[in-house]
């Protein structure tokens, strides 16, 4: 037999040997309570799709959509869910914090009340965290401050209010960070920026203060960050020259906050940095407009409020 045919049988044969042992495997009981919980108090339109008792799947059944296991030892665990767009009403389902081997959990664009609820922190190995588009409420838990393995949080259009928690710089791990369209206030907790994975950082549409020299105050902050969204807030003070030593910055959106003073010739030399939005502020009347440079784009020439 060539080294290929016999690479490509023992591909097949583990296939249809894992596929058997997911099937054969017993769903870990803890997750099947939780998520019985959890079908118990959403709507119909969730429910109707979740047949059996065994989410994974059992007797021939296929796993509930939106839910998907994979094997650890002798039992099969819950590792994803992905329950969005389904008008989920009510408080967020507790009970999902019962399921410690979720990498993904996608509640977004339902209509989930309340607060997330403290927990939130025993998902040691969420990778992703999806709950935008509810109307959840009150302050982000400092708890979530110990998912380590964290790489994505949406947390955008909601009713979050109260500041954002210092403790999201615990996320090491941490890519994508969107707050934007909620109620927070108070300044943006410099810690961020040492954040050494964080590419995406959206606060926009909030009640933020402060000035971006305290935002941007840690040496190298914010290695590692290509589009800083502080738009829509109540920002003020000048724009430093030293935000340009951002070193991949290529989106930057300063518009309709309380900036003043001139835009800093250094944003012109910047080797990345391609649009800059700076419109609904109150530079100076006689700041002359960035038009239209070999690398940076500028979204709007009328500087003044």
């Amino acid at each position: 037999m060539s080294r290929i045919l016999f690479t490509a049988v023992f591909l097949i044969i583990g296939s249809v040997l894992s596929h058997f042992n997911l099937a054969h495997c017993k769903t870990l009981k803890r997750d099947v309570k939780a998520l019985n919980e959890i079908k118990s108090s959403l709507g119909w339109r969730v429910v109707y799709a979740w047949v059996g008792e065994d989410p994974c799947g059992d007797g021939g059944l296929p796993p509930w959509s939106g839910v998907t296991c994979s094997t650890l030892g002798d039992y099969r665990v819950v590792t994803e869910l992905e329950v969005y767009a389904v008008s989920i009403v009510g408080p967020f389902p507790t009970a999902v914090t019962s399921l410690l081997d979720l990498t993904r959990l996608d509640l977004h664009n339902n209509k989930l009340t309340g607060p997330i609820p403290p927990q939130i922190e025993r998902l040691k190995r969420l990778k992703i965290l999806n709950l935008r588009w509810n109307k959840l409420q009150d302050a982000i838990p400092p708890e979530i401050g110990q998912l380590k393995s964290l790489t994505h949080l949406y947390l955008s259009f909601n009713n979050f209010k109260g500041e954002i928690p210092n403790e999201l710089a615990n996320l090491q791990e941490l890519r994508y960070l969107y707050l934007h369209k909620n109620r927070f206030s108070g300044r943006i907790p410099p810690e961020l920026g040492s954040l050494a994975n964080l590419r995406h950082l959206d606060v926009g549409n909030n009640h933020l203060v402060g000035t971006i020299r305290e935002l941007i105050r840690i040496e190298g902050c914010f290695p590692a960050m290509r589009n800083l969204y502080l738009s829509y807030n109540k920002m003020s003070g000048v724009v430093p020259s030293s935000l340009a030593n951002i070193p991949k910055l290529t989106y930057l959106y300063l518009d309709h906050n309380q900036f003043t003073g001139r835009i800093p010739d250094a944003f012109y030399k910047h080797p990345f940095l391609k649009e800059m939005y700076v419109e609904g502020n109150a530079f100076r009347a006689d700041v002359s407009p960035i038009g239209v440079h070999r690398v940076l784009e500028v979204s709007d020439t009328d500087f003044l409020v």
